[in-house]
């Protein structure tokens, strides 16, 4: 088994989206150092009088590491707390004002803040709460080494670290509660599609078994009954006939025990007849009435009923969708089938080419916008319509148009191997 890898450090706020919030930590880093370590030198060596070699080895440690605490502030904090302990003991043996600060002058401060804010957006609860004891321990604990007694200014330095350490947390934990919510929410807007795909296939599943149980039952009819309608059939096959039947009506008991599974609490109304081409017009009529103008160009053609079936719910949800998003705007709707298709099946008896074409269009809205017919939908839009084609095999096209308007059109197979 092989170890795995450990991944390099990242650098705080690689994640932000934006590049100059990624920047940023550099930027800052980069300017402190480059600040701090000439001031330090010139401070420790003029105004408190630290030999010029030992005040250039601590300004390098205490304002070096600056720039490795954005990718690894705890061990830049190793390195700039022992730098810093190590310059207030090197101040005891020398005579300075009593006026500067001690043990951490100005400049150490400054450089161990922003080093605090660092631990803060990266460091755990546990390894802030023991960097600032040991702040708070090397400022008691030097307090008893003032050369010139202690004073409050002593702990400004445990003060200023603390309210740094809770302020970088305070942030880290804000930032990481909004990118769970941003996950969360992708995740939701998923789930949410992927549920409302499966609640359509789920009903069209109903809705189909209803149009397949229709011909199962007419085939179990026409088996059960081919003995007293045809005259002098053969024995073996009656028999066929016989087991044609008991196999249809097996089928028929499979088929309702699944539509038992498919169906829930709120599909009591789907065990109505499921409505055809013939039922287009009724649906125009009422959304006509709801104060839509629409145009309907019937098609008197014999489809399938599947091909019916989704036929009428591709218009039912279109027009419920002008209703919705375009109350009152003129709307046309055409269900036809070529001349020259009906022709051929009419001839031929052959529906290889046939296709039913299913077209909604609407304009843009008038001004004001009539009110809506509806508030709830009848299906899940565009979803539906989509996995309603595909399931028999034809094609959809839909968008918006330039005028502000929005058009449906589907082409529906009518010969059973695009069924399949």
């Amino acid at each position: 088994m092989t170890p795995v890898e450990e991944q390099p450090p990242r650098a705080l706020l690689a994640g932000a989206s934006r590049r100059w919030v990624r920047l940023l930590p550099w930027g800052v880093a980069f300017v402190l150092s480059v600040a701090l370590l000439p001031t330090t030198i010139q401070v420790l060596s003029a105004d408190y009088g630290l030999n010029g070699g030992i005040a250039s080895a601590l300004a390098v440690a205490q304002a070096a590491p600056l720039l490795l605490a954005v990718v690894r502030p705890l061990q830049a904090w190793y390195v700039i707390f022992a730098a810093d302990v190590a310059g207030a003991l090197a101040l005891l043996s020398v005579d300075f004002k009593e006026q500067l600060l001690w043990p951490f002058p100005p400049m150490e401060i400054v450089g161990y803040i922003g080093l605090c804010l660092a631990l803060g957006l990266r460091e755990p609860r546990r390894t802030l709460l023991l960097v600032w004891l040991a702040t708070a321990g090397a400022n008691v604990g030097l307090g008893f080494f003032s050369p010139h007694g202690t004073s409050a200014m002593n702990v400004l330095l445990t003060i200023l670290s603390g309210v740094v350490l809770v302020l970088g947390r305070a942030l880290r934990e804000r930032y990481d509660a909004q990118r769970r919510l941003a996950e969360q929410e992708t995740i939701s807007e998923a789930e949410r599609d992927r549920r409302t795909l499966l609640e359509e296939r789920a009903r069209i599943a109903r809705e189909l078994h209803d149009v397949v149980a229709h011909h199962m039952s007419v085939i179990t009819v026409q088996a059960d009954t081919a003995a007293y309608r045809l005259d002098q059939l053969p024995p073996d096959v009656q028999e066929e006939f016989t087991s044609i039947a008991a196999t249809s009506r097996e089928s028929l008991v499979e088929m309702r025990r699944l539509l038992g599974v498919l169906r829930n609490e709120e599909a009591n109304g789907e065990l109505a007849p499921q409505p055809g081409l013939t039922r287009i017009g009724q649906l125009v009529e009422a959304t006509a009435r709801a104060g839509v103008p629409v145009e309907f160009t019937p098609c008197d053609a014999e489809v399938p009923e599947a091909v019916g079936l989704s036929a009428y719910r591709i218009v039912q949800e279109a027009l419920a969708n002008v209703v919705r998003h375009a109350p009152g705007a003129p709307t046309q709707v055409s269900v036809s089938a070529s001349e020259s298709v009906l022709d051929s099946v009419s001839e031929s008896g052959s529906e290889d080419s046939a296709r039913l074409t299913v077209l909604v269009v609407n304009g843009p809205p008038p001004e004001p916008p009539a009110a809506p017919l509806e508030q709830g939908g009848t299906g899940h839009g565009l979803v539906g319509m989509r996995e309603r084609v595909r399931i028999i095999g034809g094609t959809l096209d839909a968008g918006p148009l330039p005028d502000g308007g929005f058009r449906v059109a589907a082409q529906l197979p009518l010969n059973g191997k695009d069924f399949t």
